[in-house]
Parts: structure tokens; C-alpha cells; sequence
């Protein structure tokens, strides 16, 4: 069997980085690929294991000398992920990326075995709470990223599956059936 390298993508607040946390402990053979950005580190997360954080005069060299296999800008930082990192962990392993949605269609771009999975709300309004509820962004903040929320979803014909994100678990079960079956074909 092949090794997967997929990608789970969804608006801010969806719950991406708990799924992805459920699926790396269910799947031993599944490593998260840990990207590097220019933001602030938020509280509690640590250099190496959350992201690499980096300044901008380094990471903007870095996309000079081609070492990412996606970045963006966004929010006024950038986020990327290293290319040599994730092709070294494909030889071995099935690779989740956490990445955005544009990140996501570059990555199928420039790797075009690349599965992409969008995770979406219930609804709009269950989004706002799990954004209020995570204590990390103003009321202005978490506006600019439900503002986002229209562009993302007008992406999603482009990624290979959607999945409801209603409860963690659902959501979960369904990303690894996705994952059994891309790997059987």
C-alpha cells in the first residue's frame, strides 16, 4: 500500500487541529506535518511540535530557495509547509497536513497524489461559538475570519471530500474510511 499524503482544510475554528490530534493518536502510522509560520506563538504552544516559528526575513528566504511545498500569507503572516520534511516522512508514513484552503489546491498543484479533505461547520453560527469559545482571538479577529468563510466554501468542489464536522468523533470515523479506501484503491 501506498503512503497517503492528505490534507485537512476548514475555516478557523472548525476543528481541524483536534481532529487531526484524534487521527495521529487512532493512526500510529499517520505523522502531522508541523509548518512553519511568522505569527506570534499563542499560549501554550511550543517551537517544533505546534510550528516552527520563524521571522519573516527567514521564512521569505526559504520561498527563495523553493523549501516549501505550499505557503500563504494571510492575517499579515505567512504559513508554509517544508518540502523536505514531508517527503522524508512519505517514505515511511502517511502525512496529514493542517493547512488552508488555498494551501491545500497548492499542494495538489505541486503534488498531485495529494488528498484533500475539507472539514466543514454544522453551521455558521456553531462556527462563531467554537471560535468564541477558544478564548484566543478578539470579537474584531474572529469577524475578519468568518469574513473568510464564503471564499472557503466556494473552494470546496475543488478538494476530494467534505466531511460535517457535528461531533469530533463523526467526523474522525469518516476522515479514516476516506483514508481506508484511498489506500485500497
Amino acid at each position: 500500500m501506498k503512503n497517503l499524503l492528505f490534507v485537512l482544510s476548514g475555516p478557523s475554528g472548525v476543528g481541524k487541529g483536534v481532529i487531526a490530534k484524534k487521527i495521529i493518536e487512532r493512526n500510529k502510522n499517520v505523522k502531522l506535518s508541523i509548518s512553519c509560520t511568522t505569527r506570534e506563538s499563542r499560549k501554550g504552544e511550543v517551537n517544533g511540535n505546534h510550528y516552527f516559528f520563524i521571522s519573516k526575513k527567514e521564512f521569505e528566504s526559504r520561498i527563495e530557495k523553493g523549501e516549501f511545498l505550499e505557503y500563504s500569507k494571510h492575517f499579515e503572516n505567512y504559513y508554509g509547509t517544508p518540502k523536505d520534511f514531508v517527503l522524508k516522512e512519505l517514505e515511511q508514513n502517511d502525512v496529514l497536513l493542517e493547512i488552508d484552503v488555498n494551501g491545500g489546491l497548492n499542494v495538489k498543484n505541486s503534488y498531485k497524489d495529494a488528498l484533500l479533505i475539507m472539514v466543514l461547520p454544522p453551521s455558521i453560527e456553531e462556527l462563531k461559538n467554537r471560535l468564541l469559545k477558544r478564548h484566543t482571538e478578539t470579537e474584531e479577529q474572529i469577524e475578519k475570519r468568518l469574513s473568510r468563510l464564503e471564499y472557503e466554501l466556494d473552494k470546496k468542489d475543488q478538494y476530494d471530500y467534505v466531511v460535517i464536522n457535528d461531533t469530533i468523533e463523526n467526523a474522525v470515523e469518516q476522515i479514516e474510511n476516506i483514508l481506508k479506501k484511498e489506500k485500497n484503491k
